[in-house]
């Protein structure tokens, strides 16, 4: 991948690393390889994958208009045996890019690479001032980073009052706990020049969902955590910084501000029809209160007449002392007694 190839050089004449976009390559070809052999590798000079010191002038590869862009190169066979370490190559190559590209923008004031926090418990790939006093931390990251490392990166640059950047090598995923903490995150392509943001997609109008937060229900940036994501790519200098990090183009700018006016004016005619709804919902009227439930008593029996008995001596009932007929007098009570 070019991107993990790119060459750093360095300017023997100005002590200053260069990169291929800085002048023109005809330029560049006058002092490389061959002729002037002022520009040389970078990483080679600095130690990595070679003794600190080597000195490797550099060629100018690619052409305009070309499938491949200029860039600088070694030399066949003059590259370390196995290359350069690709995430050093990005990581380098990411700084300085970086770096550029902040200093161009009209509200920074100061570019500072490998800078340390205050009280030197962190040290920012690339430290931006902003004309308003805000500081940013630019962090190139080329691999993947752990939950707990990334945020005691994050809390020790908040203490430092720091706002911290992040800016990732292309094909390495992004932690979720930078979207969890509200915290976007950039793709950096060296190739096209270029950054790529990851924003949520709308979540799914539920139950009263004008009553939540409505960025959630449009493209939104950084996305929650665990949201399906669209993928924008800006060419780097389109982009700015500001305050809360970077910012987007203007027509993006516009195009996300539309949908949530959008999203607002649907959020408000859904609560006008809700509050609709509840005026027209019948009032319930209030009970009665209920009356306390005597306990039932039975009513007194009435009294029991006396039975009449036959003062004659005709035969009588045993139960209801009334005479007997004579078929009755064996069984000493009528049938139904």
């Amino acid at each position: 991948m070019l991107d993990d190839l790119l060459v750093v050089g360095f300017d023997l004449e100005t002590q200053r690393e260069v990169h291929i976009g800085d002048r023109p390559v005809e330029q560049w070809r006058a002092r490389g390889y061959g002729r002037g052999e002022t520009v040389i590798c970078f990483y080679c000079y600095r130690g990595v994958d070679a003794p600190a010191g080597t000195r490797v002038p550099l060629l100018v590869r690619g052409r305009i208009g070309g499938l491949v862009r200029a860039h600088f190169a070694h030399p066949a066979g003059c590259a370390p045996p196995a290359g350069h370490n690709r995430e050093t190559v990005w990581h380098i190559n990411a700084k300085h890019r970086l770096a550029r590209w902040a200093a161009a923008l009209p509200n920074v004031t100061a570019v500072r690479l490998e800078q340390w926090t205050p009280r030197r418990d962190r040290r920012a790939d690339v430290h931006v001032t902003l004309d308003d006093g805000t500081h940013l931390a630019l962090e190139a990251q080329r691999e993947l980073i752990t939950d707990e490392l990334w945020q005691a990166r994050h809390r020790d640059y908040a203490a430092a009052g720091v706002r911290d950047v992040w800016f990732m090598r292309p094909h390495t995923r992004i932690p979720h706990v930078l979207f969890a903490e509200n915290t976007p995150a950039w793709t950096l392509y060296h190739r096209d020049d270029a950054a790529e943001a990851r924003l949520g997609q709308a979540h799914t109008r539920d139950a009263h969902w004008w009553t939540k937060n409505l960025r959630h229900f449009t493209l939104h940036h950084p996305p929650c955590p665990g949201d399906p994501v669209t993928r924008e790519r800006f060419p780097l200098a389109e982009l700015g910084l500001h305050a809360d990090g970077v910012t987007f183009p203007p027509e993006m700018t516009a195009r996300l501000a539309d949908q949530a006016a959008r999203v607002r004016q649907d959020a408000d005619a859904a609560r006008r029809q809700h509050e609709q709804a509840q005026r027209r919902r019948p009032t319930p009227q209030t009970p009665r209160p209920r009356q306390p439930v005597r306990p039932w008593t039975p009513p007194p029996l009435p009294p029991v007449q006396p039975v009449p008995r036959p003062t004659d001596g005709t035969p009588v009932c045993n139960a209801c002392h009334r005479p007997l007929a004579e078929p009755l007098v064996r069984y000493g009570r009528h049938i139904l007694c």
